[in-house]
């Protein structure tokens, strides 16, 4: 049991890892898809939501998206990425997903030509919520910018020579 504790321990640094790469990618594919499609587009239908200033709104959301999901996937300030990324998934969830209720994937009908799917809970959100409190919390593990640049401030104040 101890060995294994052991290698459970090694790894442990590197548990955040698939969390960054999947949570910063998938923002930034909802991000570049707001942006592909224009996003006056996503604006329309923020402004069929009530979202007050949709034009700003689907730009900064779209912002956040790319650059938000960008910082966590190279384990860049997830902390304070985190906040407006998750002003965004709360008003997702409050504003489009919460009436279709937990299931992100719900079957409507299968018939002849094929299976439909209904529209989409909130699931997923609450797991990108997850994966951002987690990150936030535990930090970004291995192969993060974050730990890099920490590495380099340390190697610096060591080996630099000090003057005065």
């Amino acid at each position: 049991m101890r060995a294994f504790n052991r290698s459970v321990e090694a790894l442990r640094d590197w548990a955040p890892l698939p969390i960054r790469l999947i949570v910063g990618y998938g923002f930034m594919a909802h991000g570049f898809a707001k942006l592909t499609r224009g996003p006056d587009t996503f604006a329309v239908m923020l402004h069929t939501l009530g979202v007050p200033l949709p034009e700003i709104a689907a730009w900064a959301t779209t912002a956040i998206e790319i650059l938000g999901g960008a910082a966590v996937f190279i384990g860049l300030l997830i902390p304070i990425a985190s906040i407006p990324m998750a002003v965004v998934l709360l008003t997702a969830l409050f504003n489009v997903h919460l009436p279709y209720g937990f299931f992100s994937v719900k079957l409507a009908q299968v018939t002849e030509s094929g299976t439909k799917f209904g529209p989409v809970g909130y699931q997923i959100l609450l797991l990108y919520l997850g994966g951002l409190t987690t990150l936030s919390l535990s930090g970004p593990g291995r192969l993060s910018l974050d730990r890099w640049l920490e590495k380099s401030r340390l190697r610096n104040a060591l080996f630099s020579p000090r003057t005065g």
